[in-house]
């Protein structure tokens, strides 16, 4: 299997890892990723290899992608299943030999065995969904959609360590924020979140967590400037491991439209996710959270054509999502999941 997008699109295909080992269990099951995504499936039971390729690294030029492959045809695969099309993943696929090469044909599509038509971008149904429907073509069903993320011994023992540096206690209600994103049009202005930050911590004495990836360290020393509480700050200071392992601690996770919402939904943390963006194709319908107790919120604010990052009118979409409703959200899932039990909450299934 083959996925070299995002974070969060890896974690989306792990249900089709499992669907495989159920259908072939005696076989040999690889899965290649970017190197950002290898804690996502190293430690995954359903797997027997995983593969790095690293695109802006050792497989840098077209050279060095194509002696990859080579390299790739000696451990003699008899299927590629290429779950997010790319120019070099099919590319590789057909220089390592493999026989059947299957996934969807939007990008060289001659290269492929099996091309599926691509309508991803209409957002019909959710992006785990479209991954599975590769599997359906060639005869195997998903009975489990469940996603799933390693969350190993170490990375706890790191993670408690460093909470315990910052002064949280294990029966502080500790809740995740997000306040980053990939792209502008998913990002909730910092001064709602902030505005949610003091509120949470007045109502519900909560401890609040800032995560975010290293180059999103500018966004969060933004929003810590105009927070008035006192926050544990862990942003770009968890790798994916530990990230996986400080989502599971959380009793709730805050985010805009992004990958760790998809860790925490495979960990079992709620989340309130925040979006943006009217396209079909990047709606929540597609990348919405999976959980059964997740929320996603979003408004249509009636444009036309939605421009993505080059909005004309400030992300009014995103401007549209009070922080009352996100508050409300937040509230409705923190009952829902949560007891209150002098001054603390305590989850319900504790871990």
């Amino acid at each position: 299997m083959i996925r070299t997008d995002r974070i969060g699109d890896v974690v989306l295909s792990t249900p089709a890892i499992k669907a495989l080992r159920d259908a072939y269990p005696q076989s040999h099951i690889a899965f290649m990723v970017r190197p950002y995504a290898r804690d996502i499936v190293e430690g995954n039971p359903y797997l027997d290899e995983v593969i790095m390729y690293d695109k802006y690294g050792a497989q840098r030029g077209f050279l060095s992608a194509i002696l990859f492959g080579l390299r790739l045809r000696k451990k003699k695969f008899d299927t590629a299943i290429i779950l997010h099309p790319t120019n070099r993943a099919h590319i590789l696929a057909f220089v390592a030999g493999i026989p059947n090469r299957i996934g969807f044909g939007r990008k060289l599509p001659f290269l492929l065995t099996r091309a599926l038509n691509d309508k991803k971008f209409l957002g019909q149904k959710h992006e785990l969904e479209y991954t599975l429907e590769i599997l359906k073509n060639i005869g195997i069903e998903a009975h489990d959609k469940t996603l799933y993320v390693p969350v190993k011994d170490d990375s706890r023992r790191s993670v408690s360590l460093k909470l315990a540096e910052k002064g949280a206690g294990d029966s502080d209600l500790l809740i995740g924020v997000h306040p980053g994103a990939s792209c502008p049009s998913k990002r909730w202005p910092l001064e709602r979140f902030a505005a949610l930050i003091d509120r949470l911590k007045t109502d519900y004495s909560a401890r609040i967590v800032l995560i975010s990836a290293p180059e999103e360290a500018n966004c969060v020393a933004e929003l810590k400037k105009i927070i008035k509480s006192e926050v544990i700050d862990l942003s770009g200071q968890t790798p994916i491991r530990e990230l996986t392992a400080l989502l599971k601690r959380c009793a709730l996770f805050i985010s805009n439209d992004s990958g760790p919402v998809h860790i925490a939904t495979a960990v079992g943390t709620p989340s309130v996710v925040i979006f943006g963006r009217k396209q079909p194709g990047l709606s929540p319908k597609r990348w919405g959270p999976t959980g059964k107790n997740d929320i996603a919120l979003h408004k249509d604010v009636d444009c036309e054509v939605c421009l993505a990052h080059d909005c004309k009118i400030g992300f009014k979409c995103l401007r549209a999502i009070s922080v009352d409703e996100v508050f409300d959200a937040v509230k409705r899932s923190l009952q829902k999941n949560y007891k209150l039990q002098n001054t603390n909450y305590k989850r319900n299934c504790p871990l």
